[in-house]
């Protein structure tokens, strides 16, 4: 019976923890999302070292108290509001919740939001994405 129960919890939690992507299948969203197709391989390398394109993860906390949430993992001082209502400049308007989602919609407007403001080295793992990356033209 114990079993049971666990197994029942565990189905009810799964969809609650997004889904994990491809570098195929988030650089097509992206690109049917309007994101210039020469940016998609910088993309796709970043959620892959940021979240290895799982939408829905919260990073541990940073030294300033700080978590990152979602695919590219934003910063939720800077540019995503908490649910726990901390204070946050919150610069993309949006829920840090909204960035977890299966839908990446508001993922990638906030991280080119991002990319607009403070440039690809915002990302830590930009070091591995700085340099050749392989083709994306295998994934249209």
């Amino acid at each position: 019976m114990k079993f049971f129960v666990v197994l029942l919890a565990l189905a009810f939690a799964a969809p609650a923890l997004g889904r994990t992507m491809n570098r195929c299948s988030l650089a097509r969203e992206m690109a049917d999302l309007g994101v210039p197709r020469d940016q998609l391989a910088r993309w796709t390398c970043i959620a892959e070292h940021e979240s290895s394109y799982r939408t829905g993860v919260v990073g541990p906390e940073n030294y300033n108290g700080s978590n990152d949430y979602g695919i590219f993992q934003i910063n939720n001082l800077y540019w995503c509001q908490p649910a726990n209502g901390r204070f946050s400049y919150n610069e993309c308007n949006l829920s840090c919740n909204a960035l977890l989602t299966d839908d990446i919609t508001n993922s990638v407007r906030c991280a080119q939001k991002v990319l607009s403001q403070q440039g690809w080295s915002a990302w830590s793992t930009w070091k591995y994405c700085d340099g050749a990356l392989p083709s994306i033209n295998d994934c249209f």
